[in-house]
């Protein structure tokens, strides 16, 4: 029913833009705005049908980049036709052959698999849902989720959407907002420009069956990708994005920072995150309508962070600036439906995974009393089911969902001695805001000392934790410092027995890591003593200040049943 209520949504949607100015003005994204109560959910304050529609649209645009505009553009059919080897060209089959010798890689799907992407699952019917994955417009669920297409001068163009970084398969079902653990969008854009590098314009003519369309977007794309700088994350699972705007920022001249005229430098300016390492995880989106500062440091003080981030990303894809706020100008909706999609989606909760018994249930609200004592300051208060009178009535499933998180306003910043090279690395990105386009749409970076303590709705799903990934699970988090691994295999969560610790929730380690992972290539190998890789920090809070321990083993698993409630 709610698909046919779609339709006639779209056109009373398509009938109001008409009339409606693009500029933010329906939503106070300015500095330490007020949350509402239990988070800023519908941020546009869509209603009823309407609602539905633009959370849909969001998804869409999250699994299909929608910026036509886009600065880098693969010319697809030419492309597949080469890596697959299916010229009828001998000599273009030849020089095939010698790059699958040479790449390990035979298909686009081999190429997909390598970056990490995700399958679509088997369609649901539920918006709502934490696993709703709609089906983009003329495209195939054959592709994996976050492949996308512009055409643009008669040609098919090839990029990649949100859904690369964040979606994840958890046990069989897909969620689109958690953060992918095994992506590469990062090293794709580096493989690409040492790729464009290498394959001049006749070579891509000679080497490939492309029309004459498809030569121009690939002559384009190099253009284009010279304003790109690139970086591999340290680890797999971090992305590199604050690296990649800030050195694709140093290839403009200054003054393209207050006239959006652009110019190409030949000698990019010096940029620190050319060596310095700030990596971290993709966003969980979910957390997003508790806060009013975002990033995991807090560092974006004012701006829609969904607009923020589309800028970052088409800075780091070469884009004109200037043909973007046009863009931007025309498409606003879309910026509205992403930010409804983002800020509206919830957790999988844990139940629809393993079950929970009484046991589970009385060691959930024994933890919830460790918790409100050593967390609940910086990570928010959680009204349970259970605190209610007369709650044991309903079935433990439903007794341990929370009602509501009170979270604190406005979004703290802290230093609880984690790897700072990430809020350090924040730096470089100050220069966004002599942006004109920043200005315009109150965008504002203050470095700050420390990262956001999360609100925790949804932890259970998102090991591993701290901003770098760098612990395992939930029990390595509770120990001292010295007593957590330095070293641990990561996998997929498929075998929800063998890939997954539900007692401490997270990645098993030590003797209970999957064979399966120690045979996997050492890049699934987590190595904390490199640099921005620490596992340090958050550790005060387990020891009184005469050092004596806080919580004994048997408090640490109730503090763990408590957080998985959550």
């Amino acid at each position: 029913m709610k698909f046919v209520i779609l339709v006639w949504v779209a056109v009373l949607v398509l009938a109001s833009n008409l009339s409606r100015a693009f500029e933010d003005r329906d939503v106070d994204w300015s500095r330490d705005f007020e949350i509402p109560y239990a988070g800023n959910s519908n941020p546009y304050d869509f209603s009823g049908e309407e609602y539905l529609y633009r959370l849909h649209q969001g998804k869409v645009h999250s699994l299909r980049w929608p910026v036509e505009v886009t600065g880098i553009l693969l010319p697809y059919r030419p492309i597949a036709t080469f890596i697959e080897g299916r010229d009828d060209n001998a000599f273009r089959r030849f020089l095939s052959r010698l790059f699958i010798n040479f790449s390990e890689i035979k298909s686009m799907q081999d190429l997909f698999d390598w970056m990490g992407l995700n399958d679509y699952p088997k369609p649901i019917r539920d918006i709502e849902s934490p696993y709703y994955v709609p089906t983009p417009e003329g495209q195939s669920r054959k592709l994996p989720m976050g492949v996308g297409f512009i055409e643009r001068g008669g040609a098919q163009g090839m990029t990649f959407s949100c859904a690369t970084c964040h979606s994840s398969k958890l046990f069989g079902k897909t969620v689109i907002g958690l953060s992918n653990r095994f992506m590469r969008a990062n090293s794709i854009f580096v493989k690409g420009k040492k790729a464009a590098k290498a394959a001049p314009n006749w070579g891509f003519h000679l080497g490939t069956d492309a029309n004459r369309a498809e030569r121009d977007l690939f002559r384009e794309m190099k253009n284009n990708i010279r304003y790109v700088g690139v970086k591999d994350p340290v680890a797999l699972g971090l992305d590199t994005s604050l690296a990649q705007v800030s050195l694709s920022l140093a290839r403009r001249a200054k003054d393209d920072y207050a006239s959006k005229n652009k110019y190409y430098l030949k000698h990019p300016r010096k940029e620190p995150l050319a060596s310095f390492v700030a990596d971290s995880k993709p966003a969980t989106w979910w957390t997003l309508k508790y806060k009013n500062k975002w990033l995991s440091d807090g560092s974006v003080v004012s701006g829609n962070p969904i607009l923020t981030n589309l800028l970052w990303n088409e800075i780091g894809r070469g884009t004109d600036l200037e043909i973007l706020e046009e863009w931007i100008n025309e498409n606003f909706d879309v910026i509205r439906e992403l930010t409804t999609a983002s800020f509206s989606s919830s957790p999988p909760p844990i139940t629809d995974f393993f079950s929970f018994s009484e046991e589970d249930l009385e060691a959930a609200k024994r933890g919830e009393v460790h918790f409100e004592n050593a967390c609940a300051k910086c990570h928010g208060h959680y009204l349970k089911v259970w605190n209610y009178p007369g709650s044991r009535v309903f079935s433990v499933e439903q007794q341990i969902k929370t009602l509501h998180l009170d979270y604190p306003k406005p979004t703290k910043v802290k230093n609880v001695g984690t790897d700072p090279q990430r809020w350090q690395g924040m730096k470089s990105l100050e220069q966004l805001n002599d942006l004109a386009i920043s200005k315009r749409f109150g965008i504002k970076i203050e470095p700050q000392e420390g990262y956001v303590p999360p609100p925790l709705v949804g932890i259970w799903a998102r090991w591993p934790y701290f901003h770098n990934n760098s612990i395992p699970n939930l029990c390595a988090l509770l120990q001292p410092i010295e007593r957590r691994p330095q070293l641990f295999w990561m996998g997929e969560a498929n075998d929800q027995a063998e890939d997954f610790d539900f007692e401490c929730n997270g990645y098993p380690t030590g003797r209970r890591t999957p064979l399966k992972w120690a045979k996997q290539s050492k890049l699934y190998l987590y190595d904390t003593k490199k640099v921005g890789m620490s596992n340090r920090g958050h550790s005060k809070m387990l020891f009184y200040k005469d050092g004596r321990p806080k919580f004994s083993e048997s408090d640490k698993l109730d503090l763990i049943k408590y957080l998985q409630t959550l």
